[in-house]
C-alpha cells in the first residue's frame, strides 16, 4: 500500500506554504522529512494525515483518495503522533495507549482482553511498562513521548507519521526511538518522520525529502541525498561532514 501526494498545494484559509509537491511513502520503507523551521514540514504531514485539505492536488492512499475513508476506517491505517501533546486529564499511562484500541472498537468500547495485551506490550516494547498506572500529566515530556509512541503502535495501522519524534527525548531513548522506527518498517510498516536532525534520517531512513520555503529541494535514498551541499542549500548555513570508520555524520559549520 502507498500513502502519496500529487501535485499538492499545501496551506491554511489564506495562505499557502507550498505547491507542487509530489511525495509517497509505501509500507515497509522509512521517509525522512527534512527542514527548517517554518519550512513547511508540519503543514505537508497534516495534509498528508487528512488534517488539512490541500489547496491543489490530491492525496491518496492505497488506490482511493483519502477523503473517501471514514475517519474510522482511516485511523485503523495511518496513526499520528504530535510533536506535542499537552496533558489536560489524569489517565494513566495505560488508559491513554488504550486509546489506541478505539479505532478498532469505538470510543464508547469496553477494551477487551486482547487490546489490554496489546497495549502491554507496545508499554513493554518503549520500555515504560513500569509507568502503566501512572498518571499522564505527573510523567515527563519524554515519558509522554514514549506512551504517544506506545499508543500509535497499539492502533496497529499500516502507516505511522511522526512529528518530531525525538524532540523531548533525552540521549538514550533517541536511539531507542530511532531503533523503534527500523522494526516499524522492518515489520512491514510505512513510517514518515520529520526531524531538523540530518544523522536522525541517516540512522533510520531509507530516503530523506527535503523541505524549504515550501519548495522541494531534493528527494531520494539517504546515502545520496545527504550530501554537505544539500544540506547547506536546505539549511542556508555551513555545515561539516565527519566521516569515521566508514560512517559519516554531520554538524553546523
Amino acid at each position: 500500500m502507498i500513502l502519496s501526494g500529487q501535485n499538492l498545494a499545501i496551506g491554511y484559509k489564506d495562505h499557502v506554504v507550498g505547491s507542487d509537491l509530489d511525495i509517497a511513502l509505501a509500507t515497509g520503507e522509512v521517509l525522512a522529512l527534512l527542514g527548517p523551521n517554518g519550512g513547511g514540514k508540519t503543514t505537508l504531514l497534516k495534509t498528508l494525515l487528512g488534517l488539512l485539505a490541500p489547496k491543489a492536488g490530491e492525496v491518496r492512499l492505497g488506490d482511493r483518495p483519502l477523503a473517501s475513508y471514514a475517519s474510522p476506517e482511516r485511523a485503523r491505517l495511518i496513526a499520528y503522533v504530535p510533536q506535542s501533546h499537552a496533558a489536560t486529564f489524569a489517565f494513566t499511562v495505560e488508559t491513554v495507549v488504550l486509546m489506541g484500541r478505539t479505532a478498532h472498537g469505538g470510543l464508547s468500547s469496553r477494551p477487551s482482553a486482547g487490546d489490554q495485551a496489546i497495549a502491554a506490550r507496545a508499554l513493554e516494547r518503549f520500555g515504560i511498562a513500569h509507568l502503566s498506572e501512572r498518571p499522564y500529566t505527573e510523567i515527563s515530556g519524554g515519558e509522554r513521548q514514549l506512551a504517544l509512541l506506545a499508543r500509535a503502535l497499539a492502533q496497529e495501522p499500516r502507516f505511522v507519521v511522526l512529528d518530531e519524534p525525538t524532540a523531548s527525548l533525552d540521549f538514550g531513548n533517541q536511539g531507542r526511538v530511532l531503533r523503534e522506527i527500523r522494526a516499524l518498517a522492518a515489520s512491514g510498516h510505512g513510517v514518515l518522520f520529520t526531524t531538523h536532525d540530518p544523522n536522525h534520517a541517516m540512522r533510520a531512513a531509507d530516503r530523506a525529502y527535503l523541505l524549504r520555503a515550501g519548495t522541494l529541494v531534493g528527494e531520494g535514498a539517504v546515502q545520496t541525498i545527504l550530501a554537505r551541499e544539500k544540506l547547506e542549500a536546505l539549511y542556508g548555513a555551513p555545515v561539516q561532514r565527519i566521516v569515521e570508520g566508514g560512517e559519516s555524520a554531520f554538524l553546523p559549520g
